[in-house]
Formats: structure tokens, sequence, C-alpha cells
């Protein structure tokens, strides 16, 4: 009897715990003899996975466009220049329409031409307005001459450009061109010639100084930067390789060091050309023109893009070039190479015919250029002609990189003076 009642026992516990008669997963269900559904539910089956037909997609949003129309949105989208529903539009149609779409890519690769690449170069103002900055709050206790600022900063530019050549950038082909008379010239060389030129002709700079010279025992034929260069590349038993950056970035940190210790003593200085003499001021204006172009050749032979130096460096440079072209027109005029004056010749300090000389852009301004005398005064109301060219074009015509009569953006007046005028911006260029 005692083991039929614990039979019976442990029989109601088992029902109770299988949700059997008066277990507690019954509820109201007591005597049905049903199974409630369990407390979490299967995972549903997806519409995909079905035999139903799937629902449609909702109708798009905003106006439909025809074809045409989406078409005609091809260019305006390729410059991301549409609304967002004209975009989405487009977009769903790219995925439709294989003609449009081959357009649609093409729009894009032509709109990627015309993006300028992005220099890795910093700003070339910056430096500038970093040390402005600088010397604002702490003085300094030997001031660059602001006539020196120009070369101290185009000396800088170059020599962090060539701070990550490799052997293959120093010995990649520079070609030299300049204008002798009336021709283009040119001169092949190496990313490390156009160092060691800039080293031989900024070595007039240092002589005038009283440092040494660079070319040491070497004597040139003439006292000229061309005869100098090919002196100091003729004496080299090699072709220069990139040991010689760093004589070069000496002697410019040097110039900078003499004409900052020097400060006003150096007013009487001049720098001899060969042919010609500058003022040092003029010399260090000249050297950093001169720096900047041949860093642009350097940048061209490697491919890499290079700013214009900052506008106030710029229209320094601009200036030095204006003031030096009566002398060459002058010069020009005495070889045969320009029309003879029409005029007789002007007193010093008196007004005469006049060449109207307006740079437009960064380090723009307008200068007139007196024509029949050097000594002569340039003057608005003896203005015979006008000349309008961009700020870096006018540089490139004075460093010969640019054939005179394709430099002028605008001409107005006596063509033989204009001619005359460009030519002998040209003539200021040399090796």
């Amino acid at each position: 009897m005692e083991q039929d009642n614990t039979r019976k026992e442990t029989g109601i516990r088992d029902e109770k715990c299988q949700g059997g008669p008066g277990g507690p997963e019954r509820g109201g269900e007591q005597g049905t003899g049903h199974r409630k559904p369990p407390r979490i539910p299967m995972p549903r089956v997806s519409v995909e996975d079905g035999s139903s037909p799937l629902p449609a997609a909702p109708p798009p949003a905003g106006p439909v466009l025809e074809h045409p129309v989406l078409k005609s949105l091809l260019g305006a989208w390729a410059l991301a220049a549409c609304s967002a529903e004209e975009a989405a539009a487009v977009e769903l149609h790219l995925g439709e329409c294989g003609a449009c779409a081959d357009e649609a890519r093409r729009l894009r690769e032509a709109v990627g031409l015309l993006q300028r690449p992005d220099s890795l170069d910093l700003d070339p103002g910056l430096r500038t307005r970093v040390l402005e900055s600088c010397l604002e709050r702490r003085p300094p206790r030997i001031p660059v001459p602001d006539w020196a600022a120009a070369y101290d900063a185009e000396t800088a530019r170059l020599d962090a450009l060539l701070q990550d050549f490799g052997d293959a950038e120093w010995h990649a082909p520079v070609r030299l061109r300049w204008f002798r008379g009336d021709e283009p010239t040119s001169r092949r060389t190496t990313v490390a010639g156009v160092i060691a030129h800039l080293l031989s002709v900024d070595g007039l700079v240092a002589v005038a100084l009283g440092l040494d010279d660079p070319l040491g025992d070497v004597t040139p034929p003439r006292p000229t930067p061309a005869a100098r260069t090919e002196a100091y590349w003729r004496a080299s038993h090699f072709p220069p390789t990139r040991a010689v950056r760093a004589p070069w970035r000496d002697q410019s940190h040097s110039l900078v060091r003499a004409v900052s210790f020097t400060g006003g003593g150096v007013d009487g200085t001049r720098v001899p050309y060969g042919g010609f003499e500058l003022p040092l001021h003029d010399a260090m204006l000249d050297r950093a023109f001169e720096c900047w172009v041949h860093a642009e050749d350097i940048a061209d032979a490697v491919d890499y893009p290079f700013e214009p130096p900052s506008p106030r460096h710029l229209h320094r440079m601009i200036d030095l070039a204006a003031r030096m072209l009566p002398a060459v027109l002058a010069h020009r005029r005495g070889n045969g190479l320009a029309a003879p004056a029409q005029h007789r010749l002007v007193a010093a300090g008196e007004p005469g015919r006049s060449l109207r000389l307006e740079i437009e852009g960064s380090g723009g301004g307008e200068w007139l250029i007196p024509l029949d005398s050097p000594a002569a005064k340039g003057s608005a109301e003896h203005e015979v002609a006008h000349v309008a060219l961009d700020g870096v074009e006018f540089c490139h015509l004075a460093a010969g990189h640019v054939p005179p009569r394709e430099a002028a953006a605008g001409q107005v007046g006596d063509k033989e003076a204009i001619r005359d005028v460009l030519y002998a911006a040209a003539s200021l260029s040399r090796m």
C-alpha cells in the first residue's frame, strides 16, 4: 500500500511539471487536454522564402522625370550641382540606362581633369605671416633687411623643395631657357646643375660683400653669370650631384647673415654682372627672382606643383624689371634691335614718350616706361601705348620663358613701341 501511494504522488508531481491536469500551465483550460503555445515564439518566416508574391515597391517621391530631362541633368550631376531630389532621380536612372551611365562616367572624368592638383607645399605667404607674428611678439636682435626678405624666403622655399629629393630627382633633366637678342636659346643640365648655377651666380653677391667666392681658384673668362656657371661645371670632375645642395644652402645663409649684420652700411655697394652693375638692394631682388624661376624649372622637371612668391615679394620683383626696362631698351636701340627714338633725347628727369605697363593679378600695379631715353621721366600726358599682362606671365616673359609676341593680354596704341618694350622685357633674361 505504501508503494502504491508513493507511485501515485510521484505521478501527480510529474503531471504538474509537464503541464498535465491541474498543472500551472493549464490556466483556465483545466480538463480540456490541450497544451498552450510556448511563451517564446518561433522565428517568423521571411516573405522572400514564402510562396506569396512580394509587395509592390512604393512609388518614388517627387515628380517622375523623363529620359530627356534626366539626360540634360548629367552635366550638373557630374559637377555636384543638382538638388537632392534631382541627384536621386539621376542616380536611379543611371542604374537602368547604360548610355546615360557611360555619359555620366565620361563627364565625371572630365570634371576631374578640370580640377588643378593640390600642391603639397604650404602657402608661400605662410612663412612670412608666421615670422611677422613671431617678430611682433619678440623683435629680432639683428633683423633681416626688408629688401633681402624676398631672397631669404625664396631660397628657403627652394631648399624645402629639394629636401626629400632622391638620386633620381637630382639627375632629372632640366632645360634652362632665356633670350639672346631676339631669339630664344636654352642649355640642358640637371637639377643638381641648376643648383650649381645658382651657387655660381650668387657668388657675385658674395664677393661684393667680402665673402668667399664659391668658384675658388677657378677663373672664368668673363665675370658674367653664364661664364661663371660654365667654368664651375667644367671644373667639376663629375656632373654635379646632391652634394651641391649643402654649399649652396650655406652660401645663401651667409648672404642673409652678412646683409643683416651690415644693416645700412651697404648702401653704396654694387654688384657687377659683367656688362652692367646693380645696387646691392636690387641684386638681392634679382637673385630672389632667379631662385624662384629656377625652382619652377626644377619643379616642372620632377612634375611637382610650385606656387609663385607672395604678392609683396612678387610686386618688388616686377618693380625691379620695370625699372630696368628703359636702360635695356636703350641698349637694344644702340645695337639696332629696337626702333630709333622718334624725338630728340629727353633731358634727365624730363617727361617724354611713355608706355603704360599695367600688371594685373598678384603683385600688380602700373608703371610708366619712358621710351626715348633711360633718364627721362615716365609721363601720363605723353602716353603713346598701353600694355596689360598678368603678374606671373610678365615674370615669365622677363625670365625668357614666354615669347614676347604671345605675352601681352591687351595692347592699345603704338604697335612699334609695344613690340620694343615686350622684347626688351624678354632681353632681361639670361642664363
